[in-house]
């Protein structure tokens, strides 16, 4: 296995192009749960260059049908993230601090779960500014969320099979 840096700008590029659109190569699930995490998966992907097949606890798609629930699931992809030890980008808990454009952030609004993931495409003079779908949004202001709880995933690379 070897390590591969996660290309920032690839994934912050693919996120400017989808945010208001849907790659017709992927589902749309907004009327199924929401888009969220399947845009930033996809932003992800863009940026790392390699899905991880493992039944269950992977992360990948190939389908409506066929894709790990860390694709689509909040909870899902934040524990593939941050456990991720085989093939794929992996990445650790954060703060506001630690994060740069093209890391992950998870939203808690309402309930008591985490619902709402997206993807820093910019900060500046201390604000963080987020792509994301559902609530589609690009270059949106962190600041302009009514947040419950927030939390961040710092990627820090990926890995493939040579």
């Amino acid at each position: 296995m070897r390590e591969i840096e996660y290309n920032r700008i690839k994934a912050l590029e693919y996120a400017e192009k989808w945010a208001f659109g849907r790659n017709p190569a992927f589902y749309d699930f907004e009327n199924n749960g929401g888009d969220c995490t399947n845009f930033i998966s996809q932003c992800i992907f863009a940026g790392s260059g390699v899905m991880n097949y493992t039944p269950t606890f992977g992360w990948y798609y190939n389908s409506q049908y066929s894709r790990a629930p860390a694709w689509t699931g909040v909870q899902y992809l934040y524990n593939f993230l941050i456990s991720n030890r085989s093939v794929g980008p992996y990445g650790i808990p954060s703060d506001e601090s630690g994060c740069q454009t093209g890391d992950i952030i998870q939203l808690i609004i309402e309930g008591d779960f985490f619902h709402h993931s997206l993807i820093i495409n910019r900060i500046e003079d201390g604000e963080i500014y987020v792509a994301t779908h559902t609530f589609d949004a690009f270059d949106r202001p962190l600041s302009t969320y009514d947040i419950k709880e927030k939390r961040f995933i710092h990627i820090i690379g990926a890995r493939k099979w040579e």
